[in-house]
C-alpha cells in the first residue's frame, strides 16, 4: 500500500494537495488488513478476524481476511469501490501514517508521496499560503492519534491473550471450486480454553472489557463462508477477462 513514506513538512509539501478518496484501488492487492480491537464489533459481520504471529517481536496482531489468496482483495470491485459497509481504519487512513520519532514515545505524521491521492493541482492543500498547516493536517493528526491509542489497547489485549495461552492455530478447510483449500498460518482464540477459564480469570477478562472483542472474533469466523462465495462469484468474471485477452495475444503473436 505504502511506497514512499516521508514525514510531512512545510518545505517539502508546501504545494501538495490531497484529493478526495473516490475508490480503494490502492488496496486491491491486500488480502489482509490490520484491525484494532475497537473495530471487532463492526468488522465481525463482514470479515473473518484472525491473529498473525510476529515471531521477531513475540506478539500477535489481529487482522481481517479480505481474500483467500495472497494478492486477492474480494472487497474491492473493478471500479475501485469498496464492496462492504465497513472499511478497516488502517485503509481509511491512507495515504497518511504515524512513524516513531526516536525512543521517547513521540510520533510524526508521514505521507506516501507516491500515492495517487497526492497532487500538486487537485484537492485540499496541506499548508496555507503562510506555510501553516490547514485543517487537513489537523484532522489527520487527530485521527492518527486516536488510531495510535486504539493500537495500544489492542497490543495489551493480545499480550493478555498470549499470557493466558488463549491462542491456537487455525486449521480450516473450505471448498474452492472442485478442490478443498486449507486456510492455515493464522491463529484464533481457543473457545474450549475460554469456556474452561476459572471464575476469577473470566471476571478478569470482563473487568478489562475484553469479552466483546473475544466474542466478536469467534462470531466472525463464520464469515469465511462469505469469502468462499465471493471468491467463487469472482471466478467467471476473471475467466471471461482472461478469455478476452487471448485473441489479442494471438493476433499480436502473428504480427
Amino acid at each position: 500500500m505504502f511506497q514512499k513514506v516521508v514525514p510531512v513538512n512545510k518545505e517539502r509539501h508546501a504545494s501538495k494537495k490531497i484529493k478526495e478518496v473516490s475508490g480503494f484501488g490502492f488496496a486491491s492487492n491486500f488480502h489482509i488488513a490490520y484491525v484494532t480491537m475497537q473495530e471487532f464489533a463492526r468488522a465481525a459481520s463482514i470479515f473473518p478476524i484472525v491473529f498473525l504471529e510476529d515471531k521477531d517481536k513475540d506478539e500477535f496482531r489481529p487482522v481481517v481476511l479480505l481474500g483467500l489468496n495472497a494478492g486477492e482483495n474480494l472487497f474491492v470491485g473493478k471500479d475501485g469501490k469498496w464492496q462492504a459497509s465497513y472499511v478497516p481504519a488502517i485503509i481509511r487512513r491512507y495515504p497518511f501514517a504515524l512513524t516513531a520519532a526516536g525512543n521517547d514515545g513521540q510520533y510524526v505524521v508521514c505521507i506516501d508521496e507516491e500515492s495517487p491521492l497526492v497532487s500538486d493541482t487537485e484537492g485540499a492543500p496541506l499548508f496555507n499560503e503562510k506555510g501553516e498547516p490547514t485543517q487537513v493536517i489537523e484532522n489527520v493528526k487527530r485521527y492518527l492519534a486516536e488510531l495510535q491509542q486504539m493500537d495500544g489497547f489492542t497490543r495489551e489485549f493480545c499480550k493478555f491473550l498470549q499470557a493466558n495461552n488463549m491462542f491456537t492455530p487455525l486449521n480450516m478447510r473450505v471448498r474452492e471450486a472442485s478442490r478443498v483449500k486449507n486456510i492455515s498460518g493464522c491463529y484464533v482464540i481457543n473457545e474450549e480454553r475460554l469456556n474452561n477459564l476459572s471464575d476469577e480469570k473470566f471476571l478478569e477478562f470482563r473487568a478489562k472489557r475484553y469479552l466483546p472483542a473475544v466474542y466478536s472474533h469467534l462470531i466472525s469466523l463464520a464469515q469465511t463462508e462469505r469469502l468462499v462465495k465471493l471468491h467463487e462469484d469472482a471466478q467467471p468474471a476473471a475467466a471471461a477477462a482472461e478469455a478476452a485477452k487471448a485473441p489479442a495475444k494471438k493476433s499480436a503473436a502473428k504480427q
